[in-house]
């Protein structure tokens, strides 16, 4: 039999992604709940235990309600919230990093990572696991991103036709330096402390640059822009999600934060010069950041080829 899957929240940005990528396949049974009847709490208990799996695209304290409403062994869950992304109990669902692949075939709780934290990650979990960075290291981060990771609301903001001009141009947010996604990044990473991170809300749609700036010095031992590469290569060695870009990559001298929107994968870049490093990741907020990530880690728990539905 089909596995049953169902979408909570499925109107939300994120549902409404992994339910394009569900819709056309046919190797699951998708259960779609009567669009009445979506916020009825004893409706969505119904459809929560009969699916085989579940994903959660619903604000934080939803999606922990939602889970509670799941009362059989059965249902496997992946939350697309940052709920549960540090919590006990649950498998944080990066694939690529070393000994996640195994954990989430085989989990009945997995937490989706968030889009700024996978470029984090992607960067800087390597380097601190084989010995190149200190767990204590202090570390920046900046990043940039299109509108639609923000939600429904600066969705609607940026498409008004009538919009203000401030939005023309790129906007640092979360200055208080508290983003949500600063204890995963810390926790997932290896570190004792967060980074300083400073994201940036751009005038397009979808697509991320996360960068991570580097003095040399900062490495523990003598790590040249070739041996970082080498780490990256033999980190991801084999993976086609993840990927590292050619020595001299952009040719051009700019990394475009837009060139992946559509599609599932993260790109790796090792730039600088003789005393400085910048590490950048560029993915897709909704691909490899939300929704692709998210059909990835359904195929693996499901038992299906572990690129299947995604665009890379």
């Amino acid at each position: 039999m089909k596995p049953k899957v169902y979408i909570d929240g499925k109107e939300g940005t994120t549902g409404l992604q992994i339910y394009d990528r569900l819709a056309v396949r046919e190797d699951i049974e998708l259960l779609l709940i009567d669009e009445e009847k979506r916020k009825d709490p004893a409706e969505r208990k119904k459809f929560l235990n009969a699916a085989d799996l579940v994903f959660l695209c619903l604000p934080d304290a939803a999606a922990v309600e939602a889970v509670g409403l799941i009362e059989n062994e059965r249902t496997r869950v992946i939350d697309c919230s940052t709920a549960h992304r540090t919590a006990e109990g649950w498998v944080y669902g990066f694939p690529e990093l070393s000994g996640q692949r195994e954990a989430i075939r085989t989990a009945a709780r997995v937490a989706n990572p968030g889009c700024y934290a996978t470029g984090f990650l992607a960067l800087v979990r390597p380097l601190v696991e084989r010995g190149a960075l200190s767990s204590k290291a202090r570390l920046a981060c900046h990043a940039l991103s299109g509108y639609t990771g923000a939600g429904k609301k600066a969705i609607a903001q940026y498409t008004d036709p009538d919009r203000d001009k401030e939005l023309e141009s790129p906007r640092h947010y979360a200055v208080a330096l508290a983003h949500k996604h600063l204890p995963e990044m810390a926790a997932i990473a290896g570190l004792d402390r967060p980074p300083l991170f400073t994201p940036m809300i751009c005038d397009y749609p979808q697509g991320m640059v996360v960068t991570v700036p580097l003095w040399a010095e900062e490495l523990e031992g003598p790590w040249s822009m070739e041996k970082l590469r080498t780490l990256y290569e033999d980190y991801y060695a084999g993976s086609p999600v993840v990927t590292l870009r050619p020595a001299g990559a952009p040719s051009c001298g700019f990394i475009g934060a837009n060139n992946l929107a559509g599609t599932d994968g993260l790109q790796i870049f090792v730039n600088g010069n003789q005393e400085q490093r910048m590490l950048s990741a560029r993915l897709d907020n909704l691909g490899k950041g939300a929704s692709g990530a998210a059909v990835q880690n359904m195929n693996l728990m499901l038992g299906f080829a572990e690129t299947a539905g995604l665009a890379l």
